[in-house]
């Protein structure tokens, strides 16, 4: 039996342990979330962070080199000497190993967290669905909040890589005081190498699993970036899916002794109501609209602005592939799971939402 359907067959048999693993939330949580994970992640953050530049990228583009190396030499040989008797056999078993090594690779160094319970649970946040009267109420309660605190945040504001992530690992030091949930050790928040590239395919921000980073795209408008590096952070802490960790920075942010992370996450969340309510109540989204300070519209604009100098079929790609990629990891709903924040939003709000008139 050839090597390569013998490593097949462990790396098959191994997969297989991985994905009955994952069906099981509670055990994933307690043994893998809870258990594994932290180690694996405190180890790769103390590695990436001894060097100042995204380790991840450049490990996936050494990866991505020596692949191309491989098939070039094997076409090389290809037409050298034709076809080997055992090509046929070899050539997809090796494909299938590359893809069972990448899926193992993925899930224990950071995938299996998608199939942990949801984040809600542990920080006792209900479910309860509102009605789109109540979803009324919430936007005019996030517009009174970025309303009051534009014209008190910092004007022309430049972040560095540092200010930012330093920021915001203070913010989480101060609410795991409150909330063991919120620890963060072993910091690694890092830059993109390439601002422009990451931009031209519509991404703020990722967690690189290979290296354990939290890369930021600091080319963002600046009032962007406190959010983007909570959320980035949160994938850190093994917070998977995409709308749990937009709740841990929301919670993060709004603890914030700083009025510049405080609009951050505020300006982003009533960016997700937005769009709840111009898909569900058109007509009520451009009275929402009207109701909102001409200073934060003008960031609206500038954000829609800074995207269109970006705008490209790549970041259409980039958003379908995306899309799958979440509907592969237990995220049914692909991309629109984003918008599960704002049921999370009503239910931690709607006690105060209750208490306050519409805006007029």
């Amino acid at each position: 039996m050839p090597r390569q359907i013998k490593t097949s067959l462990f790396l098959f048999a191994f997969s297989l342990i991985i994905f009955i693993w994952g069906l099981f939330p509670g055990f994933v949580l307690s043994t893998y979330s809870n258990g594994i994970y932290p180690y694996i992640a405190t180890s790769l953050r103390a590695i990436s962070s001894i060097f100042p530049f995204a380790l991840g990228d450049v490990l996936y583009a050494v990866i991505i080199i020596l692949l191309l190396i491989k098939i070039i030499k094997f076409f090389l040989r290809v037409k050298q000497t034709g076809w080997q008797k055992n090509d046929r056999v070899i050539i997809p078993f090796t494909l299938l190993n590359a893809f069972l090594i990448f899926y193992l690779s993925f899930k224990i160094l950071w995938g299996l967290n998608y199939s942990r319970p949801s984040i809600t649970k542990q920080l006792q946040i209900s479910d309860e669905k509102y009605t789109l009267k109540e979803l009324i109420m919430l936007g005019d309660f996030f517009i009174n909040k970025v309303n009051l605190l534009k014209p008190k945040v910092t004007h022309n504001l430049k972040y560095t890589i540092e200010d930012v992530s330093q920021k915001a690992i203070a913010n989480y030091i101060e609410l795991a005081s409150k909330n063991s949930f919120f620890i963060y050790k072993t910091p690694s928040v890092k830059s993109v190498l390439n601002n422009w590239a990451i931009s031209k395919i519509g991404i703020e921000g990722y967690y690189n699993p290979l290296s354990g980073e939290a890369n930021i795209n600091m080319g963002l408008p600046a009032w962007l970036l406190p959010f983007v590096t909570c959320h980035e952070m949160a994938h850190q802490l093994g917070v998977a899916r995409e709308d749990e960790a937009n709740l841990v920075a929301y919670l993060v942010g709004s603890n914030s002794n700083d009025l510049n992370f405080q609009y951050s996450v505020d300006y982003n969340m009533l960016r997700y109501i937005l769009f709840e309510i111009r898909y569900k109540a058109p007509d009520d989204y451009i009275d929402m609209r009207n109701k909102i300070s001409p200073a934060v519209l003008a960031d609206f604009k500038a954000e829609n602005e800074f995207w269109a100098k970006y705008d490209g079929h790549m970041t259409n790609y980039m958003g379908q592939a995306f899309d799958k990629f979440l509907k592969l990891n237990n995220q049914d709903k692909g991309i629109k799971s984003y918008q599960d924040i704002v049921v999370w939003l009503w239910n931690l709000k709607k006690t105060e939402v209750r208490g306050l008139p519409l805006t007029p």
